[in-house]
């Protein structure tokens, strides 16, 4: 792209609530482009105008995300549809995870892997967050963390600490934040304060228009079906598994000394 181009695309995939609702000269103003330079990034992607695009992001900010009850709803649907056979739905799910798991694989590039893997290489501290159908994927990122002798620290929201303990992470460690839709609000406002301090962010997460993607800097998205109810961790959770895994064979590669994984013995 043009310089031009990617500033337009930086502002509609970081502030994508802000350009929903602010005028195209307000929006070029920020760009510190003329207006007309937004009309051509619009036309140049198939749209009449720039206020054609910007109907997209006025239907998504007005638009509610289906709730629990939704997807319930669509459960009962797919059931209907599939019938309530076990063996059927456990091979539905497996193809859907084998298409998200090659999917995957054609998304994450080298760069993002690197990028993450340094920062997480240099970190004082590792902090992980990551709430309600997330909690898994830090779970098992501090087990594999702990295993390969990295500090890290879970942002455990037990107790009503994890904003208080997130308040300790500084410009030397790094916050690995996942959320998907219908993104935690504890975890979108825990990411932004960090980054507002300048915390380094490796942000897991499902769309360019998560509100994670703001200024991380290390983002994998990890697109999912927005309204089903069978949502697999699958993908995230072989993501998360690759990034510790990459980490243990960077640090032995550098010459720290990675311990094997203690092998706990019992005798009866």
């Amino acid at each position: 792209m043009s310089r031009s181009n990617q500033l337009v695309a930086q502002l509609l995939t970081q502030s994508p609530n802000d350009v929903a609702i602010h005028s195209t000269h307000e929006l070029a103003r920020r760009c510190k482009l003329h207006a007309s330079s937004l009309v051509r990034f619009a036309q140049s992607l198939g749209f009449t105008g720039f206020k054609d695009l910007q109907r997209l992001f006025r239907e998504r900010l007005t638009k509610p995300a289906p709730g629990f009850e939704t997807r319930a709803r669509q459960l009962q649907t797919e059931i209907s549809e599939t019938g309530t056979d076990a063996r059927k739905l456990l091979a539905e799910l497996v193809s859907q995870d084998a298409a998200a798991l090659d999917r995957l694989l054609g998304d994450v590039t080298d760069r993002q892997l690197d990028q993450a893997v340094e920062l997480l290489a240099r970190a004082e501290t590792i902090y992980l967050l990551g709430q309600l159908r997330s909690a898994p994927i830090v779970e098992l990122m501090r087990y594999m963390l702990t295993m390969v002798r990295r500090r890290v620290i879970l942002l455990d929201p037990a107790g009503g600490l994890s904003t208080h303990m997130a308040r300790l992470i500084g410009p030397g460690d790094v916050l690995v934040a996942v959320s998907f839709r219908y993104y935690a609000t504890e975890v979108v406002n825990v990411t932004e304060e960090a980054i507002g301090r300048g915390v380094p962010v490796i942000a897991i997460t499902d769309s360019d228009l998560s509100p994670l993607t703001r200024n991380a800097s290390v983002l994998f998205t990890v697109p999912e079906q927005e309204a089903a109810f069978k949502r697999s961790l699958a993908a995230p959770i072989c993501l998360a598994q690759a990034i510790v895994l990459a980490l243990a064979a960077h640090l032995s590669g550098s010459g720290d000394k990675v311990p094997p994984i203690p092998i706990v013995t019992q005798s009866f």
